[in-house]
């Protein structure tokens, strides 16, 4: 099977060994991954903040980027709900980008929801030997249902403790540029979910969206908290037993 790397603007800008973890264990469950380089942001905080004009010629670049994949896979449930949800409403009124939106939207897949649902991974055998805890990000709950396929995933990874976060379904305040708009709230917000993680006694918060996982981890370092900071694929990755 052959598939595109959406790699998405947080990951390619700081936290590119996501994209590689990502990467590698495709390769290693014998999926062929190519990567467009023609392919840049969806457009999201453009939509997001009413600039839909300018949603719209990122959202175009991003569809002719990945129009002759096969499977576009990314390792962000926001960038994937974007797709989903809006660029179809993006095009609503011209036929032809709409359909071409669509098809898009059809064949994208969050990282976790393809290894599950579309590739029927159960195990990886991955090992990684820790506690963690879990933050389902309101994008992938929320906007593409996606809760159980992550939590099933590290299920399965030798050594792993996963124990629940209360409150788990909170948003954790950084909801793009809400973060900047409204810093004040997002700081109560963050430090709430905070006060959550600690609370488990996890050494390590596991997430599948980047900017939760920016959020929040900025944030604990600003408080001193020595929580580690990882996405699922570099989880799925980190035993190198698959």
């Amino acid at each position: 099977m052959k598939v595109a790397l959406f790699i998405t603007c947080l990951a390619d800008a700081f936290y590119p060994k996501v994209g590689m973890s990502v990467v590698n264990v495709l390769q290693k469950l014998g999926v062929e991954v190519e990567f467009p380089k023609e392919q840049t942001c969806c457009g999201q905080p453009a939509y997001n903040s009413g600039f839909h004009k300018d949603a719209m010629k990122a959202a175009k670049q991003v569809i002719l980027a990945f129009e002759n994949s096969e499977t576009v896979v990314t390792p962000s449930g926001s960038c994937a709900a974007m797709i989903h949800h809006y660029y179809p409403v993006l095009f609503e009124s011209d036929p032809v980008w709409r359909d071409k939106a669509q098809n898009l939207a059809d064949k994208t897949h969050e990282f976790s929801d393809f290894l599950v649902n579309v590739l029927k991974v159960e195990d990886l055998n991955a090992k990684l030997e820790s506690t963690a805890t879990y933050h389902h990000s309101c994008h992938m709950i929320r906007g593409l249902e996606i809760e159980e396929e992550p939590i099933a995933l590290l299920s399965q990874v030798e050594g792993l403790t996963v124990k629940e976060l209360p409150y788990c379904k909170d948003c954790c305040g950084f909801g793009g540029t809400f973060a900047a708009k409204m810093s004040d709230i997002s700081e109560r917000m963050v430090d709430e979910k905070i006060k959550n993680i600690t609370s488990t006694g996890a050494s390590v918060l596991i997430g599948s969206d980047l900017g939760c996982l920016m959020n929040i981890g900025g944030r604990m370092r600003r408080t001193g908290k020595e929580i580690e900071i990882m996405h699922v694929a570099e989880v799925l990755e980190k035993g190198g037993k698959i």
